[in-house]
């Protein structure tokens, strides 16, 4: 990892310190704690009222997100999910409840203070179906084809290597598993610098990828069904999207194979004893010739 890389992960970790500390410190006032100062387009209030009133004030009070991924992700009884980022705890605990007791809620940071408040609100709420994990997102300390969802709250965004974090989600997620993510998109025509002009890396918005880019990164990882739909602007050219993505089942993968190996280079059942030119004007070598398919004489 770079130096500047190093220095920007150290910044996360500071603020996202420092805020679970306010919450913290606050845990002893009449009313609960108060929340950690965010415009309307992050925090609590993305969340409907009958879900933040289930959770302790201190889980509610330290959510920093641009979205309720809990909200899109579809939870399903029995189901593991992962938490990318998981801060105080918000979406873990939200979605141990949906899971119910035969599935499982992990929640993934690297930030101290945020697992002791994230570990104090799980006593809190008598959750006993979640655990939390110390580490980054770019290396999940999980093992592959364990886990049926991942979701994340505006986090994916301050990664520095999000190449890494695509591929250590498409490793840990179960064949047939899904993505269901809220995070910071840009405008594709917005430069990596006019990005950082509309805020500072940790304010969620600097390091966002553009649509094309997140896209790209994830089908580059692997993932298929790729849908990114934006909900509301954050900044001038900045969106709260939701990402949803699939990594494929071995079925999939199966069919996929097959319906290429047919249809590949204008040549029915490519590759095989039985293949022929889909234009009975035209040879199979001619019709390979003409695609660029030279690699499958």
């Amino acid at each position: 990892m770079s130096e500047q890389s190093t220095d920007l992960r150290e910044t996360v970790r500071r603020r996202y310190a420092a805020a679970a500390v306010k919450v913290s410190e606050g845990g002893t006032a009449c009313c609960g704690p108060q929340p950690v100062e965010v415009d309307e387009n992050f925090g609590s209030t993305l969340y409907a009222a009958d879900e933040r009133d289930a959770l302790p004030a201190a889980a509610v009070a330290a959510s920093l997100g641009c979205g309720n991924p809990t909200a899109v992700a579809e939870l399903r009884e029995g189901e593991r999910v992962l938490d990318l980022g998981s801060g105080g705890g918000i979406d873990v605990l939200l979605s141990a409840r949906r899971v119910g007791p035969t599935g499982k809620a992990y929640g993934l940071d690297m930030t101290e203070e945020m697992l002791a408040l994230a570990l104090a609100n799980a006593r809190r709420a008598g959750a006993a179906n979640v655990e939390f994990l110390k580490g980054t997102i770019e290396a999940i300390p999980l093992p592959a084809n364990t886990i049926d969802v991942v979701i994340s709250n505006c986090v994916i965004n301050l990664s520095v290597d999000k190449p890494a974090v695509f591929a250590e989600t498409f490793r840990v997620l179960k064949p047939g598993g899904r993505i269901g993510v809220s995070d910071v998109v840009a405008d594709d025509a917005l430069t990596p610098e006019q990005r950082a002009e509309r805020g500072d890396y940790v304010g969620c918005i600097a390091g966002a990828l553009s649509f094309a880019e997140y896209r790209a990164g994830l089908e580059g990882a692997g993932f298929t069904a790729v849908e990114i739909t934006p909900t509301h602007e954050v900044a001038d050219g900045m969106h709260s999207a939701i990402v949803r993505a699939v990594k494929p089942s071995a079925a999939d993968r199966t069919s996929g194979a097959t319906a290429t190996a047919d249809a590949c280079c204008g040549v029915a059942a490519c590759c095989t004893a039985h293949e022929q030119a889909t234009d009975p004007s035209t040879t199979v070598a001619e019709a390979k010739a003409a695609s660029g398919c030279g690699c499958q004489d």
